[in-house]
């Protein structure tokens, strides 16, 4: 019914070696440290100088090299803060989770949870 392929695909990306190829593992380290990064951005301005701390070591784990950290605080709204940082952290437990990364799936676990705490409190004053 059919007429077979004669031809080579075109598409084919053999015989180019100067193209990087990542695995899925490499990716998925990349995207967890970058979502951990923008994370420990944030929990430094908020002032979480002890989780921050263990976020960055985790980045450093991720990315073989400590991270750069953000330099100063500036005045933006705390209770936003803390929905970003929530966001961040289950943006990075889906990342962990899906690459096995228990350590990291903790940690981002604990965040969503005391972030949610902190914006709860806010919520009741």
């Amino acid at each position: 019914m059919y007429e077979p392929i004669r031809t080579k695909s075109v598409h084919r990306m053999t015989g180019r070696p100067e193209i990087p190829h990542r695995s899925r593992g490499e990716e998925l380290d990349i995207q967890l440290s970058g979502h951990l990064a923008a994370l420990l951005t944030v929990t430094d301005e908020l002032g979480l100088d002890d989780a921050a701390e263990v976020i960055a070591a985790q980045v450093a784990r991720l990315r073989g090299t400590p991270p750069a950290r953000h330099a100063g605080r500036t005045e933006a709204d705390t209770a936003a803060l803390h929905r970003r940082a929530h966001d961040l952290a289950g943006r990075a437990l889906v990342v962990a989770a899906s690459r096995a990364d228990t350590a990291a799936a903790i940690l981002a676990a604990e965040r969503m949870d005391a972030h949610a705490a902190a914006l709860d409190a806010a919520a009741a004053l």
